[in-house]
């Protein structure tokens, strides 16, 4: 027989339809567990409800209905005992799941090999463990279909408390969510997706589908509605695969799902777009680039009004050889930041080496007047972190250490580029200017304006202290904020223009 007419036999669209869902249900409900910690607490609860399953046989005999209330108050009580040994005993939280779930097996155990010994009685306890998804029956796919149904509408209507509880449990607290009492919900739908997974999977692989398809979908998105989508998706991939490898292969469907669950996050997490270890690596690399070629953009840079310097004297300097030195020289010219005919830099160029000049300069700076410690001892650390602040912190830094001119070594510090070149926060005490004509952007020149500072305007500089300025203008005295007179272009007065005592 071969495959297609095998999937069409009335057992396999059976074990098809609850594959499907109870991949979509446990990837949808194991990313709450992932994010709460709680994976061993889904690996306890499939063991711990073996117990409830025999109760239930004991009572109303081989009934699936009657396993799933067995099973659900057996897990039920498991969960309470989890949660009361952790906050009421003194014992570790991983140790109290292992203390619960352990107990309960075992008991199930016992009762399968009590009741075994009973003649014309048979519980195959292997069914239970790894399922047995071939011999799905009606009343199987009914439970499947409502669990899934049940638990898939609770995250929608619940979706914003778990995400509340999930990620800020005060924050939870304070609005009036019932923290403990979401808890006992969630174990309540993790106990009916065991359940619903004993046929398909077994009891010791539900953790498998709980846990695996979720842990890859957080690969994949930051989101958590993208993440419950992709989780979802991904349960129903490794569950129908699976079945479909178990009849290609012929072996035992809840491990082959199992498998293809671990097969697909392993690619995912080679693979995927920003969290995969391949993605990883490639970052990894660029960031090397990167700083190789600042490197040299910044010595290029240092030599700008001279001779330019050879490719083996770059090299030296940054204790490179001479053919990556040239490698990263092709780089710079295929980004125009060089010249195509020499070491040479073109005006993009100047600006990105100014800009690291300006992110070395003035980390030294402050390093050298947070800690206390000399230039030499810091110039390393500058070097390295030059590469790393985002132009957010390196203006923070500016404003914090007063929009210095020079560094440590008396060397100047280049302006921010967008910047006038007179900027109004760089004239000395006593020093006459005009407001000029254009300014760097509109919000300065409206800025201005509600001041009275139309272009033109005289002023005189009172006093500057940390890029803050008090200025003198038509008889009034201001005081400018630091970030608004560091951006003020101003036309200086002359020694000529100045009024003679």
């Amino acid at each position: 027989m071969d495959f297609w007419t095998i999937l069409q036999q009335e057992w396999a669209i059976r074990a098809l339809l609850a594959s499907t869902m109870v991949g979509l249900m446990c990837g949808v409900l194991g990313v709450f567990l992932v994010l709460r910690h709680m994976s061993l607490v889904g690996d306890a609860l499939g063991h711990a409800i073996l117990p409830g399953v025999v109760v239930a046989f004991m009572i109303v005999g081989y009934n699936t209905l009657g396993f799933f209330f067995g099973a659900v108050a057996a897990g039920m009580i498991t969960a309470i005992g989890i949660t009361w040994i952790q906050q009421n005993v003194r014992t570790k939280n991983d140790a109290a799941i292992g203390i619960v779930f352990t107990a309960m097996f075992s008991l199930g155990v016992m009762g399968i090999s009590w009741i075994s010994h009973e003649e014309g009685v048979h519980l195959d306890l292997k069914d239970f463990l790894f399922g047995n998804v071939l011999g799905v029956a009606d009343q199987d796919l009914w439970l499947a279909a409502m669990t899934t149904a049940f638990v898939l509408a609770s995250v929608v209507v619940l979706y914003r408390p778990l995400f509340v509880s999930t990620f800020q449990e005060v924050v939870a607290r304070t609005m009036g969510i019932r923290v403990q009492t979401l808890h006992y919900f969630l174990m309540l739908m993790l106990s009916f997706a065991v359940v619903a997974s004993l046929q398909t999977v077994g009891v010791i692989l539900v953790v498998a589908m709980l846990i695996t398809p979720a842990s890859t979908a957080l690969l994949l998105s930051k989101r958590l509605k993208w993440v419950l989508v992709w989780a979802g998706l991904l349960g129903v991939c490794s569950a129908v695969s699976g079945l479909v490898v178990a009849i290609l292969l012929e072996t035992t469907p809840g491990p082959a799902i199992a498998v293809v669950a671990t097969l697909i996050y392993l690619l995912v997490a080679l693979f995927a777009p920003e969290r995969g270890l391949v993605a990883r690596l490639w970052q990894k690399v660029q960031l090397r680039w990167r700083i190789e070629e600042e490197d040299v953009l910044k010595h290029v840079f240092r030599h700008s009004e001279g001779e330019s310097p050879a490719p083996a004297t770059l090299a030296k300097a940054l204790g490179q050889s001479t053919g990556k030195i040239k490698k990263v020289l092709q780089r710079l010219r295929k980004k125009g930041l060089l010249v195509p005919d020499g070491i040479r830099l073109t005006e993009e160029g100047k600006a990105r080496a100014a800009a690291l000049v300006r992110a070395h300069r003035l980390w030294e700076t402050y390093l050298a007047r947070r800690t206390g410690l000399n230039p030499e001892q810091i110039h390393d650390d500058a070097e390295h972190l030059e590469h790393l602040l985002p132009e957010e912190i390196l203006d923070t830094i500016d404003e914090t250490l007063g929009f210095p001119a020079v560094d440590p070594h008396g060397s100047p510090i280049p302006p921010k580029e967008g910047l006038p070149e007179h900027p109004l926060n760089k004239l000395r005490p006593g020093q006459r200017a005009r407001i000029a004509e254009h300014q760097p952007d509109g919000q300065v020149v409206s800025s201005l304006w509600r001041l009275g500072l139309p272009p033109g305007t005289e002023v005189e500089l009172v006093q500057a202290e940390n890029g803050e300025v008090v200025i003198r203008y038509n008889g009034r005295i201001q005081r400018l904020p630091s970030r608004l007179s560091r951006k003020v272009n101003v036309e200086p007065e002359s020694p000529a223009e100045a009024p003679r005592s």
